[in-house]
């Protein structure tokens, strides 16, 4: 197949026109596997070492993740990863103060972000210490809970229905099934979907200071455990998770319900401080957010913000949390204002915002240590945790739609990632 050279070309399938070549790329590879990683789950230093005899690389990357602080810490891992080479570092740094008002969350916090990106913590700093000099920030939790949604197959919609009505007078039970597995979680609401000869039972839990993945799941299939042996309507197959919780992905669901903390953060900033601060007007801010919020209308956007992604990766890659969970968590909606008088209103709404300050990540040491910068660590502090995350997200949606509408977007970027002479110092000075 020839295609013409005066078009661009996006398939790159068409970019060849030698078939033997697709022969040699795609044909069945039936060569020796090389030897498979050793060693699973164990952490130590001998399977460690077994692992690395398999790799071809310098000594110093070797080095560089297997430093000697990881060889010393290498049991704290056990519980967290299979196949341990090693450990990464990543820069840390801190943003504010950041004044909080909120049901839980309350004073002055400076929150620790890891991140690779120049310009992040500059911006979240700058809209985290606005809020503060404009008396700080109001933050709720309206709702929590975390689901599972096992799924069952019949053999029509009429046996689907009949066990969903069954399963139904069933909750009571449930529950006590479900809390023979764990100490902390409870089952608190259950719901059901029919599509079909399908079923999806819908668990909601609360799960304490834990994020409480592991937790729901175990719990649930406690619950399938009894289900299978004391259904009264038989089905083909069931499955622990059918794709219908949310679970690490984006979802028009989220607004529907909650997954994790449903949190809500807002702040007014006087019009005299956002030009002091931000180089622009209420006005400017609204008239950008307005466009904004058409833009991601127009994207087909689940929900309306700016960059809460940027901001949640960084705070949970610091202390612990599960990362993937950005997917969800980043689900929100950023509002603008102008209020009578000409300040700005600013709020946003996170409705699946998955943290625990217990479990997980947050007790490896580095984790612990940036929750402790919180104040944030153990037991009766996740709801607090859940808060300064909106805090912190409202913060960067403030900053970067200040950035945006005065102008200065890129040339922050371009100075902070880029230059290290004193028109790069400037452009720090300025947003910190």
């Amino acid at each position: 197949m020839k295609c013409s050279t005066s078009k661009k070309v996006d398939n790159h399938m068409l970019r060849s026109v030698d078939d033997n070549l697709y022969q040699e790329h795609f044909a069945t590879n039936d060569s020796p596997l090389p030897k498979r990683v050793p060693g699973g789950a164990r952490v130590s230093s001998k399977a460690i070492e077994s692992r690395w005899e398999l790799l071809s690389v310098r000594p110093e990357a070797k080095e560089q993740l297997l430093g000697n602080q990881t060889v010393d810490q290498l049991e704290l891992y056990q519980k967290n990863i299979e196949n341990l080479i090693g450990t990464v570092s990543i820069p840390v740094g801190l943003a504010g103060p950041l004044r909080i008002n909120g049901l839980y969350a309350q004073g002055d916090y400076y929150i620790p972000l890891a991140t690779t990106e120049a310009a992040l913590v500059a911006s979240y700093s700058r809209g985290a210490q606005v809020i503060s000099q404009a008396g700080g920030c109001r933050t709720v939790i309206l709702k929590e809970a975390i689901g599972r949604t096992p799924g069952f197959i019949f053999e029509s919609v009429v046996e689907a229905s009949r066990f969903a009505n069954w399963a139904v007078f069933e909750f009571d039970t449930f529950r006590e099934v479900a809390q023979s597995t764990t100490n902390f979680g409870q089952l608190i609401r259950m719901d059901h979907m029919i599509e079909g000869n399908y079923v999806y039972l819908i668990f909601e839990f609360s799960t304490g200071d834990a994020s409480g993945q592991n937790m729901v799941t175990i719990a649930t299939q406690e619950i399938c455990n009894y289900i299978r042996q004391h259904s009264p309507v038989p089905f083909k197959n069931s499955f622990v998770e059918a794709n219908f919780s949310g679970d690490k992905k984006a979802s028009a669901k989220s607004f529907m319900t909650v997954r994790g903390k449903k949190v809500c953060a807002e702040v007014v900033l006087p019009a005299k401080l956002v030009r002091q601060r931000f180089h622009t007007t209420p006005e400017n801010m609204e008239k950008y957010w307005r466009m904004a919020f058409v833009g991601g209308v127009l994207q087909g956007m689940i929900g309306s913000q700016g960059h809460v992604a940027n901001g949640l990766a960084a705070l949970y890659l610091a202390t612990g949390q599960d990362v993937a969970c950005v997917s969800e968590s980043s689900v929100g909606v950023t509002r603008f204002e102008l209020t009578e008088n000409g300040d700005l209103y600013a709020s946003i709404t996170l409705p699946n915002v998955i943290v625990g300050t217990v479990g997980g990540g947050t007790g490896l040491p580095s984790q612990k240590a940036c929750l402790e910068i919180m104040g944030l660590s153990g037991a009766g502090h996740v709801h607090a945790l859940a808060e300064v995350c909106a805090g912190l997200v409202l913060a960067g949606e403030l900053s970067i739609i200040a950035a945006l509408a005065a102008d200065d977007f890129t040339r922050a970027h371009h100075k902070l990632s880029r230059g290290t002479d004193g028109t790069a110092q400037g452009m720090v000075k300025q947003y910190v």
